[in-house]
């Protein structure tokens, strides 16, 4: 009984591990825009239009965070008031990082280490993670919990598509030195891919469970009608 309590921890804190890496990027980003610098063709769309870029990091550090801690099963349970009133928050939040994200690349120009396709990946990530919010915020709404989940949990993976593209691209990086920008776009569009692969699977095995005890429960009520319709024509059952 202890095994489902810990794994649920465990899965926080790997998914807040992922995050680290575009938590601390995203404080360097901050600071460097604070400090007005330093400043140069790859950064400088930042500093000319900022809003998009901090609302962004800020609302992807309270997303990805306070997001892990909604997947502990023990948080749900022990403390549902908490899980609701997180809820709102980093529902808030991850608005602010599906818009902005799809603000940037509307209004950002292309620098060299991008490239078109890596701004078309930027736009299905931001519009999939915006239509996934407010499906799941309607599903909540009308008390469906599992469609809620569902949701929230692709949300949530596409939200995370910063830290699993530091680890897809960080190998290739090593072993064959700078890479081109068709092949970092397309490395971080296979981030994006696995993030939403991985939350698919989970989603479906968690469905499997009530698939199997459906018919299960069919069959019972049927065996059960059905003897007791048999008792009902015997004589014992008739008298």
């Amino acid at each position: 009984m202890s095994t489902k309590p810990r794994a649920g921890w465990s899965i926080a804190v790997a998914l807040i591990v992922l995050s680290l890496i575009p938590v601390v990027m995203g404080s360097v980003r901050l600071s460097g825009l604070s400090a007005g610098g330093p400043m140069d063709e790859g950064n400088v769309r930042f500093f000319t239009n900022p809003a998009p870029v901090i609302t962004h990091i800020v609302g992807a550090t309270i997303y990805s965070i306070g997001g892990a801690f909604q997947f502990v099963p023990a948080i749900r349970r022990r403390w549902p008031w908490w899980h609701r009133r997180a809820g709102r928050v980093i529902w808030f939040a991850g608005l602010a990082v599906a818009i902005s994200g799809i603000w940037m690349a509307l209004t950002y120009s292309i620098v060299p280490a991008d490239n078109w396709l890596l701004h078309i990946f930027r736009l299905l990530a931001g519009g999939g993670m915006l239509t996934s919010l407010v499906l799941g915020f309607a599903a909540i709404r009308d008390g469906r919990v599992p469609m809620h989940e569902a949701w929230m949990m692709r949300a949530y993976a596409l939200g995370m598509g910063a830290g699993t593209q530091a680890f897809v691209l960080l190998p290739p990086a090593l072993v064959f030195g700078k890479l081109d920008e068709m092949t970092v776009a397309l490395l971080m569009g296979l981030a994006w891919g696995i993030n939403l692969t991985v939350a698919e699977w989970v989603i479906r095995r968690k469905r499997k469970p009530q698939s199997r005890t459906a018919p299960r429960t069919k069959a019972v009520t049927l065996s059960t009608g059905i003897s007791q319709g048999l008792r009902a024509g015997s004589p014992e059952g008739g008298a």
